[in-house]
């Protein structure tokens, strides 16, 4: 594998014995809590059933990067082995006690004292397992993980064992925080949240029978209380405080009942399309809104997939606000709660993608459609029956693991033809699934499907688009190239569309991109644009931070005023 200059973040300095403390799941918080980060024994081994131990590892971050303590790419016919020794505290217990993961990556089987618990396929979604009747005075869990990449079969993303160009390091075994909890019995297992003003009823979902109890919600006027009835709670605001980025607004709840007690909290919004001046425009809250975003891979030269610490997460979201953007759109992978609670919370709206799996092809997804070939039929594409069906199952985790997050306001399907088939179908189904947001069915090209939106990717050309029958969505463009010294990850080699060999020509080049060829377009039904990126990313080096995180390639002098020409 292509090798890379091992930078590390600003996070790095202070993240302790037992990274990532916080508790990990924001919209379901109680007391109840054990954090299994930190220092794990480790080992690969051709054969699962003789696990090995002859490392340590640092949980929650991926083998593969520096932070884990291995930094080292696996074969995929390894088994990675992970182990933990651990004691609940003095009165812990309720009645039930359950292990948690954030997400392994790819197929994890988990073992307490011996003991199978389960296991989990899919590297992006959280999963848990009931330990009540395994416990011990000591317990130990282990976790037998493997990562079949080149199957194409589960999702994947922008993970490649050969990495380079706009490939990255794949990563694979545990890389989202380990932890317990302990609960009664008839515990709160999830939560429907409102989003849409006018429907404010809250649905709480119980391991067995539905329960009552009360809801007590925090509002502008004071704290209200509202009874739960079978699971439902009607909530009824005297004046409804709508969220968007500019009033992030929050409602935080407590919901009991007669054994269980969670924190929460909702925020309302709609987002939907309307006809205004002759287009069809997205509008947040009833209103037109320009959606004017960055593309957000996720990816940390530390960490891979897992920052430092949530700082990370916090100081990207901040810094892109301080430059006028309201919108990232989450490129082909799925964050840790956290990210999503923080834009919660922040004021920054998520288009979500979903993660593409099936093999791609450089003539057929990206050169010939960059030219203008970009209608295609998708019946006849990647016909695998297991790849398309397990495309659609992670489809429908995303939505069940994600729904709750105001700030998502729209779904991206696929992504430049990566494994794109049947788009219509998928968007139906998706649709069925969340009515509540705008999808994209075909993001950059292979379009002609179902979808509320158009979207377009345009690199290497003059942005010339017309508004038709849907809105228009510029979502990807732009991705010009600065090198910063010192903070590269690839000495002998970058990517980008357009190289600026100063920081001051790659301000100028920006700002006359935006000027000469974006604004022009919102008068013409523009709703939306999504710049190529945050941050470099390994040998891509075209962000408006660099990888490490250390210089901010423009500044909010430089770039505040051309934000404030795109609000509607």
């Amino acid at each position: 594998m292509k090798q890379i200059k091992h930078l590390k973040t600003q996070y790095a300095e202070n993240i302790g014995e037992i990274p990532h403390t916080e508790y990990p799941r924001p919209a379901l918080v109680r007391d109840s809590y054990l954090n299994l980060n930190g220092e794990w024994d480790f080992g690969v081994t051709p054969d699962e059933n003789s696990p090995i131990y002859d490392k340590k590892i640092t949980v929650p971050f991926p083998p593969e990067s520096i932070l884990s303590g291995i930094n080292e790419v696996f074969d995929e016919a390894l088994t990675l082995c992970y182990r933990k020794t651990f004691t609940l505290p003095n009165g812990f217990v309720k009645e039930r006690v359950i292990l948690h993961f954030g997400a392994v990556d790819q197929y994890a089987r988990a073992y307490l004292n011996g003991e199978l618990l389960g296991e989990h396929v899919g590297g992006y979604q959280n999963f848990s397992f009931d330990i009540t009747e395994h416990l011990k005075d000591e317990n130990t869990v282990t976790v037998l993980v493997r990562d079949e990449l080149s199957s194409f079969i589960l999702p994947y993303g922008k993970q490649k064992r050969d990495r380079g160009g706009m490939w990255y390091t794949p990563i694979s075994g545990i890389w989202q925080t380990v932890w317990i909890e302990s609960v009664c019995d008839n515990y709160i297992t999830s939560l429907d949240l409102p989003t849409p003003p006018e429907n404010t009823v809250l649905k709480v979902n119980f391991k067995s029978e539905l329960q009552s109890g009360s809801v007590r919600v925090n509002t502008p006027e004071g704290e209200m209380t509202f009874p739960l009835v079978n699971g439902e709670a009607k909530i009824s605001l005297p004046s409804k405080r709508l969220w968007s980025p500019e009033d992030p607004y929050l409602y935080r709840a407590v919901i009991e009942t007669e054994g269980d007690c969670v924190r929460t909290y909702f925020a309302l919004r709609t987002v939907d399309v309307r006809a205004v001046d002759g287009y069809q425009r997205i509008c947040l809250n009833g209103k037109p809104y320009f959606f004017h975003g960055l593309l957000d891979q996720g990816y940390y030269p530390d960490g891979i997939f897992t920052p430092a610490s949530i700082d990370a997460y916090r100081d990207d979201i901040l810094k892109m606000k301080s430059l006028g953007f309201n919108m990232l759109r989450k490129h082909i992978k799925i964050e840790n709660p956290i990210f999503y609670y923080l834009c919660d919370s922040l004021g920054m709206v998520v288009f979500q993608d979903m993660v593409n799996n099936s093999d791609y092809s450089f003539l057929r997804d990206t050169a010939l459609p960059t030219v203008g070939l970009i209608k295609r039929s998708d019946k006849s594409l990647h016909k695998n029956p297991a790849s398309r069906k397990a495309f659609l199952e992670h489809m429908c985790q995303t939505v069940s693991q994600l729904k709750n997050h105001a700030c998502i306001c729209l779904w991206t399907i696929f992504n430049e033809g990566w494994g794109q088939f049947c788009a219509s179908e998928a968007y139906k189904e998706l649709k069925k699934l969340d009515p509540t947001r705008i999808i994209d069915s075909a993001s950059g090209w292979f379009g002609g499907c179902e979808s509320d939106v158009d979207s377009r990717h345009i690199y290497f050309r003059k942005v010339k688009l017309k508004a038709k029958d849907k809105p228009l969505f510029l979502s990807e463009f732009g991705g010009y190239s600065h090198r910063v010294d010192g903070h590269i990850a690839n000495e002998n080699g970058s990517y980008g569309y357009g190289s600026c060999k100063s920081r001051e020509d790659f301000v100028t080049a920006i700002r006359k991109l935006y000027t000469e060829q974006v604004i022009p377009l919102v008068k013409e039904g523009l709703c939306a644009s999504v710049y190529t990126q945050v941050s470099d990313v390994e040998d891509e080096i075209n962000g408006l931070l660099t990888y490490d995180r250390a210089v901010m390639k423009i500044t909010p002098e430089e770039f505040l005023d051309i934000s404030e020409k795109l609000n509607i």
